[in-house]
């Protein structure tokens, strides 16, 4: 049995696109941490200057296989045209959006650089 691979319409385009970036970010994240920290604006330092009981690249490393994995996951979704799973996602994705303008929002995240700023 021969499985036909293929996106159909702009949803699946959309889920696919996403499912790329997570994997290549997850990707970039378990091999280059350090680069994809100072991508994100966050201060890097040497693995050698951190202290004992900093587990920033342990974090690194697990959020890293988790996008991995979920990129992998909307492009397979993607591929076999699964709205079931395009509809399950819906709530996570708004969650995220709520949890992540809130941390903006509360001042928890990394200040804005000039490189990343809106208007520059």
């Amino acid at each position: 049995m021969v499985a036909k691979l293929k996106i159909k319409d702009a949803s699946g385009w959309t889920m696919f696109v996403f499912g790329v970036l997570a994997l290549l970010a997850g990707l970039l994240g378990l091999l280059r941490p350090e680069l994809l920290l100072s991508i994100l604006g966050f201060s890097v330092l040497e693995r050698t200057a951190r202290a004992v009981g900093d587990f920033t690249l342990v974090f690194m490393t697990a959020s890293a296989m988790a996008s991995f994995n979920i990129g992998a996951y909307y492009i397979l979704a993607a591929l076999n045209d699964l709205k079931p799973f395009y509809k399950w996602t819906v709530p996570y994705r708004c969650l995220t959006f709520v949890v992540f303008t809130t941390v903006a929002l509360i001042g928890m995240g990394p200040p804005a650089s000039s490189q990343w700023a809106f208007g520059n």
